[in-house]
């Protein structure tokens, strides 16, 4: 695959949606607000300005003007789905117990966890006050199915930690609700708000699955062949006991030895000096890092495919750019 890193197709698709992104950052500003509790605008502000690309705001606008929106509602929607995004982050960096978020400290370390879940359960009600504001019924059931598909994937990935045995199927379980659902759910938020023909809303609903998965699958490998520069610590998954594809492909291909270290280490939690290196190498040894590249191009592949049964559009190959772009980043 060839692309130019400095490209960036999500920069080039921010530019295309500007006056939107514009109109939604300001709808963001005054959902985020509370006028008795101003932790609550620090604590949203820590995260939501801390320099993230809002993919998943841009992909329910995109959707919408492709399929020739008229009105504000799409503006609401993609604050809608920010937030819940925004909810589900302020959740997890509790949940895993983070220390580092977007190259920042998390607001739990900043705060306290307590605030951390407050606010993120605030963020999920003003989502909700949004979608509502739509008048769709439909639209209310694709984001609140959403957002109760992720607390699912992410109850699910907490029963799987440490458990080795897990299976790819359990895994592509997690990823697709944790992380795919919201994508999924903001393309096809985007395609029911404009009144897209149901084929064509399809398309949008599986661009974003494929691409969700995808998203997820790179991210997992980069928390062992990425770098800090990645805005995320190297290594965060292996000591959590996450069973990520690259482990699950590691320790099916494992020896008896390779599988008591992966038993040790990540069933049992008893880490050692150099346990991370050594793990980073049985990966490379069997193949587990270029199995799970090859994994996600293929799911990049799929959201492409879903593109093809969308109408010539202006922001259609920036959705395949940005599709590309999602892999590219493993360069």
């Amino acid at each position: 695959m060839s692309l130019d890193l400095a490209t960036k197709p999500h920069e080039a698709l921010a530019e295309w949606l500007a006056d939107d992104l514009a109109a939604v950052n300001t709808l963001i500003r005054e959902r985020m607000a509370s006028e008795h509790a101003p932790r609550i605008p620090e604590v949203t502000a820590h995260l939501v300005e801390a320099g993230g690309k809002r993919l998943r705001p841009m992909l329910t606008l995109a959707a919408a003007r492709m399929m020739g929106i008229e009105g504000e509602h799409h503006h609401r929607l993609a604050a809608s789905v920010e937030f819940i995004h925004t909810a589900t982050l302020l959740h997890d960096d509790v949940v895993d117990d983070s220390r580092q978020r977007r190259g920042r400290p998390t607001a739990n370390l900043l705060w306290d966890n307590t605030s951390s879940v407050l606010v993120g359960d605030y963020l999920f009600a003003r989502s909700f006050q949004l979608m509502v504001e739509t008048g769709s019924l439909r639209v209310l059931d694709i984001l609140a199915n959403a957002a109760a598909t992720i607390a699912e994937g992410e109850v699910l990935q907490l029963t799987a930690a440490r458990r080795i045995e897990t299976t790819e199927e359990t895994y592509l379980r997690i990823v697709r609700g944790k992380t795919a659902a919201l994508f999924s759910a903001a393309t096809e938020a985007g395609g029911v708000a404009a009144g897209a023909e149901e084929a064509q809303v399809e398309a949008l609903r599986a661009y974003g699955d494929a691409l969700g998965v995808a998203f997820q699958i790179v991210d997992d490998l980069l928390d062992y062949a990425g770098t800090e520069e990645i805005g995320k610590t190297v290594g965060d998954d292996f000591r959590e006991g996450k069973p990520t594809m690259p482990v699950l492909l590691a320790v099916a291909r494992a020896d008896d030895e390779e599988r008591a270290f992966w038993q040790r280490a990540m069933g049992r939690g008893a880490l050692e000096e150099g346990d991370l290196a050594h793990a980073q190498a049985l990966m490379a040894k069997h193949g587990a890092f270029d199995a799970t590249r090859d994994a996600a191009k293929a799911w990049i592949a799929r959201a492409k495919e879903s593109l093809e049964r969308l109408p010539e559009h202006p922001v259609k190959p920036m959705l395949a750019s940005l599709a590309d772009y999602v892999v590219a980043r493993l360069h």
